[in-house]
């Protein structure tokens, strides 16, 4: 499995992102590729999964990747309410 964190500019906010993600992942002893990029790699990357800001989602168009709209990129506990069903969905693809 592949996750991509998006942000405007590919270095900052998305940066952040991945790096909760991948401690969400370990926490829930998941395992998963996970990278961040601007919304230009965004658009031809594939990968199975976008996890991005609500503003920027409506510009990304890979039809390959399911995408994950976020309120917040710092906070952990509002990002694994909305990324539940993401990590259902990977937990689901490891058993």
């Amino acid at each position: 499995m592949k996750i991509l964190c998006v942000c405007g500019t590919g270095q900052g906010s998305s940066l952040i992102l991945r790096m909760s993600i991948e401690e969400m992942l370990k926490e829930r002893k998941l395992k998963a590729d996970v990278e961040h990029a601007d919304v230009s790699i965004a658009c031809g990357d594939r990968c199975d999964y976008i996890v991005t800001s609500r503003e920027i989602a409506g510009s990304i168009t890979n039809h390959h990747a399911k995408i994950y709209q976020i309120t917040n990129y710092i906070n952990k506990k509002k990002l694994g309410e909305e990324l539940a069903e993401m990590f259902n969905e990977i937990a689901q693809s490891q058993k």
